[in-house]
């Protein structure tokens, strides 16, 4: 997950994604290769150091054969590559004193992606905003600067995940430029009417999704949120039909913040939750407050549709001491706790239906092609704090119906197997072992049963990593969780994300090892 501070615990016990056995000084075949080969700077460029190669014959990145094996023939099995895509930094585009959107740092830019694809990555991940393209009036799409930018990318024969990106990153972008807000007349809406975003227990709201109330509601000029979402991803497919299926292969839909289904309950960059806080209930604006009195009406309960849980801490408390996370007559397993994460979390999976439903529709004729295909991926954080906990509470304030006793996980893989769509997960780089036990984290379990329910209901999984890693354990945890040996390797990987760091010797020197071992048959 974005917003979660990038922190790992240790747990007691191991699941079975450590893979210890492999060791980057044991790649004879890559050795083979860079024998003769040193690094060195070619130069600087507004942050960005850029490297060539020197090698003693040949130049010992080649252009990858034309990609003639791409992610979207992959089969099940853990022998087979797994391409790397890599993410656009966060300030590589934006709007400029003109409200015109640019690319930043063009020609430095121009050289990574050179780079890139000469290390043997196979595309680039691009969030698609949509506070840049329909950012001054409804309706009115502007795509040039992708227009733009997806041509510079082709040009250098690299491939494309798109993030089709309804959300804001103002908070998590606060330090660095780039940040994206929503719409303007979005934003002019919700300065009238603060209910159309997320709400806690307090009656702050958190303006980087539209809270999926209003999914229904025609409260932006005549449209209903559902409606925007649907027009958005109609023109993007109408403007870039001739790149998807052959450049753009995978397609991922904003489902909440930070593109991912869940609901805002750790915001990390306004202060208000710090790691490894259980986080809060976002059920407070008054058209989900509204649906959940109907819900509690049609249970005979009316009582319970008043209010949210009232004893379910806050977003700093740690699980001991909150009885709606501990056992007892008012946690989360009595029968008002069961209605309540029961609404909760069926109206997330709800809300993803809804929208993954009319994306499937309209890439239905690229998937069934021959010739081109293109992946639809929904992406889910990786809460993987409290895990060994009875109640799992960061999961179940996120809106996911995980405890110990029940398998939160399962209903949204069905809901992605209708659709076809792949499952997106964070941590691929997270270790049990890495931090103390004291949150009792385990993102390895999450793992593991991310890849048991994916594997029950086929649906295909792709992955990033959560912190940003260079070194080689952190590189090799990604390498064995690609290939989990008992389950098919993920469809793709990207790493997040392009910065001046990875351009740096010491870097540059692990990652492309790792690049080239997950990219070609093993």
């Amino acid at each position: 997950m974005a917003e979660n501070g990038g922190v790992a615990c240790k747990c007691t016990e191991r699941g079975i994604c450590g893979f210890r056995g492999a060791r980057f000084d044991k790649r004879s075949r890559i050795r083979k290769n860079l024998r003769n080969v040193s690094m060195i700077p070619l130069f600087k460029h507004n942050g960005l150091f850029i490297w060539r190669s020197i090698a003693a014959n040949n130049c010992i990145f080649s252009m990858d054969a034309r990609e003639k094996s791409r992610s979207t023939t992959l089969e099940a099995s853990g022998h087979k590559r797994v391409p790397i895509f890599v993410m656009m930094p966060v300030d590589s585009f934006g709007i400029d004193t003109s409200g015109a959107p640019r690319i930043r740092r063009i020609k430095a830019l121009t050289i990574s992606l050179k780079a890139l694809k000469l290390a043997g990555v196979h595309g680039i991940a691009v969030e698609v905003w949509w506070g840049i393209v329909e950012r001054f009036s409804p309706f009115v799409y502007n795509w040039s600067l992708y227009e733009e930018l997806f041509k510079l990318i082709s040009e250098s024969g690299l491939k494309l995940h798109v993030a089709l990106s309804f959300h804001s990153n103002m908070h998590s972008s606060s330090r660095v430029k780039g940040g994206v807000s929503l719409p303007l007349w979005i934003v002019e809406i919700g300065d009238l009417n603060k209910d159309i975003y997320y709400r806690d227990q307090n009656g702050f709201s958190n303006d980087d999704y539209l809270t999926l109330g209003v999914d229904e509601l025609p409260l932006f000029c005549g449209r209903t949120a559902l409606q925007c979402y649907e027009d958005f991803m109609f023109s993007f497919i109408n403007k870039f039909e001739s790149f998807i299926g052959s450049v753009i292969e995978e397609i991922s839909v904003g489902l909440g913040p930070s593109g991912e289904l869940r609901y805002p309950a750790h915001p990390f960059g306004d202060g208000r939750w710090r790691f490894p806080g259980i986080g809060e209930f976002q059920c407070y604006d008054k058209y989900m407050m509204r649906d959940l009195k109907i819900a509690a009406c049609q249970e005979g309960k009316p009582q319970w549709g008043d209010k949210g849980p009232q004893n379910a801490g806050y977003y700093n408390s740690l699980p001991s001491g909150v009885p709606f996370f501990e056992e007892g007559q008012e946690s989360f397993l009595s029968d008002y706790g069961r209605f309540f994460l029961e609404w909760y979390s069926g109206r997330l999976i709800r809300h993803a239906d809804a929208i993954l439903t009319k994306a499937a529709n309209m890439l239905k004729k690229y998937q069934e092609s021959n010739k081109s295909s293109v992946l639809l991926v929904a992406k889910i954080g990786g809460i993987y704090w409290w895990y060994h906990t009875l109640s799992h509470p960061a999961e179940l304030t996120a809106g996911y119906y995980n405890t110990a006793l029940r398998d939160g996980y399962d209903p949204v893989a069905s809901m992605l197997s209708r659709h076809g769509a792949a499952l997106h997960i964070s941590c691929l780089e997270m270790m049990d072992n890495e931090t103390p036990p004291t949150y009792l984290c385990s993102p390895e379990r999450l793992l593991q049963q991310i890849w048991t329910v994916s594997k029950k209901r086929i649906v295909h999984l792709t992955g990033r990593n959560t912190n940003e890693r260079f070194d080689k354990a952190g590189l090799w945890q990604i390498h064995a969780n690609c290939y989990h040996p008992q389950a098919e390797a993920v469809r793709s990987f990207t790493y997040f994300r392009m910065n001046d760091k990875i351009f740096r010797a010491e870097n540059w020197n692990n990652f492309v090892p790792f690049v080239r071992k997950m990219s070609t048959d093993m």
